[in-house]
């Protein structure tokens, strides 16, 4: 399929802007990256907004410590709230992008973006990931400030199967936290007999008791 035809299939909103794909043309050859490639860093002036073709990119926030906590990730189809956002206040980017695996991406220059927003639908459909975020964002903010962590680690392990090929390190990342916390409560789960703990595996023995005890989220 012809790049632009893949945009518009999974961005309908794109068959109303101005200048169209076709006008822009070679203008707006994908970008191919690997898994692990840094999109954009926090701070970092925005280069353009990605429409993401094929593939994930995961969008967190850095601290300090190092320490990382996962916004919402981006798949074919949706759109970026930092970058969005980026564009819309002229002001550096508030987050850190990263392709979780291979990804293929239009980069649309911000010029274009802002000529695009005079677009009804696109506009709307900009809007409309604004409020979506922003309701995922909140469920986020309940979780970070008023759950305990044992609830959010049971809950993250679940839904995945039986055998999680992920490090403490990845969990403690998604979940706001440091590794060595992570790995307490992991250690406690598997004296439980709940799960059984390997070299960046985890085994789960016992689904319905870590459901227990997520089941506190609800």
């Amino acid at each position: 399929m012809h790049t632009g035809q893949e945009a518009l299939a999974l961005y309908p909103a794109l068959g109303q802007v101005v200048p169209t794909l076709e006008a822009l043309g070679s203008a707006l050859g994908p970008m191919a990256v690997p898994a692990g490639a840094v999109l954009f860093s926090e701070n970092s002036p925005c280069q353009g907004f990605p429409l993401v073709l094929e593939g994930e990119v995961k969008v967190s926030r850095h601290s300090s410590d190092g320490r990382s906590l996962e916004l919402y990730r981006v798949v074919p189809g949706e759109l970026c709230l930092a970058s969005s956002a980026c564009l819309f206040r002229s002001q550096p980017l508030s987050a850190q992008a990263v392709a979780t695996k291979p990804t293929r991406l239009l980069l649309i220059p911000p010029p274009v973006f802002i000529q695009w927003l005079q677009t009804p639908a696109f506009r709307d459909a900009v809007l409309g990931l604004f409020a979506e975020r922003m309701a995922d964002l909140t469920g986020l903010i309940d979780a970070v400030a008023f759950q305990r962590l044992d609830q959010r680690l049971a809950a993250a392990l679940l839904g995945r199967g039986q055998d999680l090929t992920v490090t403490h390190q990845e969990l403690a990342d998604a979940l706001g936290t440091v590794r060595e916390i992570v790995s307490r409560l992991l250690r406690r789960f598997e004296r439980e007999g709940w799960l059984v703990l390997a070299r960046e595996h985890i085994h789960i023995r016992d689904s319905a008791a870590l459901r227990a005890v997520a089941a506190a989220l609800t």
